[in-house]
């Protein structure tokens, strides 16, 4: 019970003073869904407050209704939100916003520590300082590399680079916590294949019914920059994912073959202990902070678009460099990355014990039953 404590207030500490920069005496509102709805642990937003008012912060809880289509933030949450110094959301609204313009004043931050044990753990607790400086440096080696060449096990294989990155790097306009990604990288100058496993799934955006399609076998997913040019394998899977495409980009009224960006993850904490079949939703909103996952934003010309494409073990080669190695990532392999580690010992530990808990089913694989 005391390393649980521990945990909590190292965890919340790193939310509030490294990532959201607050100062003692500062007013922290905790943005939640209702109860009922599970997405997040229900005690979380109870258990987060007592260790934030513990930590020398006033704070108010401020529960808004869950929204499977969002458009914008409410009035009441917009006043809400510039009567406090720092806003968490411990609600799917703040992922659904992730990528809106936010005027309103203060932090504001999105938890993807979906319950207690995720944000006690390492993927809690890691310095945010660290894994900030770490993005950065990932993000320069991404922009400065000559060809960024991808692969994974089940066949992927695609090959790019980043021209204009200033113009071409989007990131979100709320913080994330854990920082466990880097920013997404565009897709205009890559080309290839994706080999897609298990399922098809949405982007945390707009929730629809059903949020994810089955892959049976292996699909191969081709396109080219901005376009998926085709699918193949079997009949089966080629005409569920087409058919899925078409349904949600009839439903929005967007793009259905649109390829927007994609990331990897960079947080070795990051755990999901459970088959992703037991909850797309929240398998789509929790695991892909793991360098074991690397995920496509598609369908729709604005990002994270709705349907997300999902593959295990990236190897991503930055020229000759394998910085991710079947789904390791190794900071050393980058310019600056060992004195990262070597200034937050915390980081050391998450990549020196990293979780290989990602979802995946019996098999070994990603898995839609």
């Amino acid at each position: 019970m005391g390393e649980i404590a521990d945990g909590a207030r190292k965890a919340v500490a790193n939310l509030l003073l490294n990532c959201a920069k607050g100062e003692f005496g500062q007013s922290v509102m905790i943005v939640h869904e209702p109860k009922d709805e599970q997405f997040y642990d229900p005690a979380l937003p109870e258990f987060v407050a007592e260790k934030v008012r513990d930590l020398g912060f006033e704070v108010g809880l401020h529960e808004v209704p869950f929204q499977k289509e969002v458009k914008d933030p409410s009035s009441e949450l917009i006043n809400a939100m510039n009567s406090v110094d720092h806003t968490i959301f411990l609600a799917r609204l703040g992922d659904q916003m992730r990528f809106r313009e936010i005027k309103q004043s203060g932090s504001k931050i999105i938890s993807y520590a979906l319950d207690r044990d995720m944000l006690v753990s390492g993927f809690g607790t890691a310095d945010y300082r660290g894994f900030e400086a770490l993005k950065s440096t990932i993000n320069k080696a991404i922009v400065n590399a000559d060809e960024i060449h991808v692969t994974c096990p089940e066949g992927t294989d695609y090959k790019g680079y980043v021209e204009n990155a200033e113009e071409e790097l989007v990131d979100v306009s709320l913080k994330r916590f854990p920082m466990s990604i880097f920013t997404p990288v565009p897709a205009r100058h890559f080309k290839g294949k994706i080999a897609q496993v298990g399922f098809l799934t949405g982007t945390g955006s707009q929730y629809y019914t059903p949020y994810a399609c089955e892959i049976e076998k292996t699909l191969f997913i081709e396109f080219d920059g901005n376009v998926i040019t085709g699918f193949s394998g079997s009949e089966t899977d080629v005409a569920s994912a087409e058919g899925h495409y078409n349904f949600v980009a009839n439903k929005f009224g967007i793009d259905p073959f649109y390829v927007h960006s994609w990331h990897a993850g960079m947080q070795p904490a990051c755990a999901f202990p459970l088959p992703a079949a037991e909850s797309f939703e929240r398998w789509s909103g929790g695991a892909f902070g793991n360098p074991r996952l690397l995920h496509f934003h598609t369908c729709g010309q604005y990002p994270p678009g709705e349907i997300s494409i999902n593959f295990v073990d990236p190897t991503i080669t930055l020229d000759d460099q394998p910085v991710w190695d079947k789904g390791t990532l190794y900071p050393e392999r980058l310019s600056g990355g060992t004195e990262i580690l070597n200034a937050y010992p915390s980081l050391r530990k998450v990549f020196q014990e990293p979780s290989r808990d990602i979802g995946l089913g019996k098999a070994g694989r990603l898995s839609f039953t």
